[in-house]
C-alpha cells in the first residue's frame, strides 16, 4: 500500500509553510510586537528594561495593547475605509474612527489592573503613584498609544495603495498603447471598411434612403474610432450609438438569414462613463464566430441594462461545430488580454463570465461604472469640436 502523504502542517514543505505564513498574514504578528517594543523603549528610555518588564506580568498589560490596537486598525482599515470613507461618507467615518480609538483605549486599561493583580501588588505599588481612575488612566498612554498606531497603519496602506495605483497606471498606459495597435490592426481592418462601403456603394442604385442612412452611420462609426475614443472615460450613451452603428453596418454584411437584435434600457439616471472599446469587443466577437448555417437560423441576441452605475450586459450567438474553439479568441486580441485590460481598468469592479454551450456562445458582463461629471462631458465635447 502506497504511503499517503501527511496533512500535518508541521510536516509541509518549506514552500508551503511559507505560502500559509503569508496567506493568512501572520508576518503581522511578530510586527506589532516589535512596533509595541520600540514604542515602549521611546516612552522608558530603556531598551533593557522593557525587556526585563516583558519576562514579568507587565507582559499582560503589553499583549491588552498588542492586540486591542491591532484589532482596531483591521478593522479600521478593512472596514470603516472602505464603506465610509472610500465612498465619502466623511462625517460617518471620521465619527466611527474616534469610537474606536475610543473603544480600544478603554479595553487596554484592564490590561493595567491585571498586570498589578497578577503580581500581588497594588496599582501604585505596581506602576509607582499617580491618579488611577478608569477614565484618567484611558486618556492617558491608552489613548495617544492608539492615535499613534491608528495614523501609523493608516500611512503605511495610503502609501501602499498610492504605489499600486502608479504602478497600475504605468501599466494601464502601456496597454492603452497596445490595445490601440490592437484595435488599429483588428478592428479599424481594410476588410471591414471596403465590405462597408461596397454594400453601402450597391444600395445607392436599389435604396437611396437606406444608403444615406447607411452611410450616416459609417461616419459616425469612424469619427468614434478616430476622435472619440481618445478619453480614458466617453459617456456610456457614446459606446452605445457606436454599437448601434456597427451592429447596422454589419448587417448589411450579412444574409437574411441572421437575426440580430439587441435591446438596450433607453434611459439611465446621470452620466455613467465607461473605457471604450469595452463592449465592441464582445459585439465584434459575436458577428465573427456567428454560426452560418444554411438549414438553420443564425442569430445574435443581446441586452443592456444599467441600476444605479450598475451595468449589466448579455450577449450570445449561435455558433456551429467547426466554429466552437475559436470563438474565445476575440478578434485576435484574446481572452487573457481582454481580462487584463478590465484588470487594470475596473479592478475589482467586474464581473465577466464566459461560456460555451451546446449550438451557443454567451457573454454576461457587470461592472461598476463612474458617473462623468458636467465638466468632463463638456470638455469631451469641445475636443470633438476642436
Amino acid at each position: 500500500m502506497t504511503a499517503q502523504p501527511h496533512s500535518d502542517p508541521d510536516f509541509a514543505s518549506p514552500p508551503v509553510r511559507a505560502h500559509w505564513f503569508f496567506r493568512y498574514k501572520l508576518y503581522h504578528i511578530p510586527f506589532w510586537i516589535v512596533y509595541h517594543y520600540i514604542w515602549w523603549v521611546v516612552a522608558l528610555g530603556n531598551p533593557v528594561k522593557v525587556l526585563e518588564a516583558l519576562f514579568t506580568t507587565s507582559v499582560i498589560k503589553f499583549l491588552f495593547y498588542v492586540t486591542g490596537q491591532a484589532l482596531a486598525v483591521y478593522f479600521n482599515l478593512y472596514f470603516l475605509v472602505p464603506r465610509y470613507l472610500e465612498k465619502g461618507r466623511y462625517a460617518q467615518f471620521l465619527t466611527f474612527l474616534l469610537l474606536t480609538i475610543l473603544a480600544t483605549a478603554a479595553m487596554i486599561v484592564p490590561g493595567y489592573y491585571l498586570s498589578a493583580w497578577a503580581s500581588g501588588k497594588t496599582l501604585e505599588a505596581f506602576f509607582g503613584a499617580g491618579n488611577y481612575a478608569f477614565f484618567h488612566m484611558m486618556l492617558g498612554g491608552p489613548l495617544s498609544s492608539t492615535v499613534a498606531a491608528m495614523t501609523f497603519a493608516m500611512s503605511i496602506k495610503l502609501a501602499k495603495n498610492w504605489l499600486q495605483t502608479q504602478r497600475r497606471q504605468q501599466m494601464l498606459e502601456k496597454e492603452k498603447l497596445e490595445t490601440e495597435l490592437n484595435f488599429l490592426k483588428y478592428q479599424f481592418n481594410p476588410h471591414f471598411l471596403f465590405n462597408s462601403i461596397n454594400s453601402i456603394f450597391f444600395l445607392i442604385h436599389k435604396n437611396p434612403d437606406m444608403a444615406s442612412a447607411s452611410l450616416a452611420k459609417f461616419s459616425e462609426l469612424l469619427r468614434h474610432q478616430l476622435y472619440e475614443c481618445n478619453d480614458h472615460q466617453i459617456p456610456l450613451g457614446k459606446e452605445i450609438a457606436y454599437l448601434e452603428n456597427f451592429i447596422e453596418l454589419e448587417k448589411l454584411r450579412q444574409n437574411d438569414n441572421l437575426e440580430v437584435v439587441f435591446d438596450v434600457q433607453e434611459h439611465f439616471d446621470g452620466q455613467p462613463g465607461i473605457a471604450p472599446f469595452i463592449l465592441m469587443t464582445f459585439m465584434e466577437n459575436a458577428f465573427k464566430h456567428v454560426s452560418r448555417n444554411n438549414d438553420a437560423r443564425n442569430w445574435i441576441r443581446g441586452d443592456l441594462r444599467i441600476d444605479n452605475m450598475s451595468l449589466k450586459f448579455n450577449l450570445s450567438n449561435s455558433i456551429s461545430d467547426d466554429e466552437a474553439m475559436e470563438v474565445v479568441n476575440y478578434g485576435g486580441i484574446g481572452l487573457k488580454n481582454v481580462r487584463r485590460r478590465l484588470d487594470l481598468i475596473y479592478p475589482g469592479k467586474y464581473h465577466l463570465d464566459i461560456r460555451r454551450d451546446a449550438g451557443r456562445f454567451s457573454v454576461h458582463f457587470e461592472v461598476e461604472l463612474e458617473r462623468l461629471e458636467i465638466g468632463e462631458t463638456a470638455q469631451m465635447s469641445l475636443n470633438q469640436v476642436g
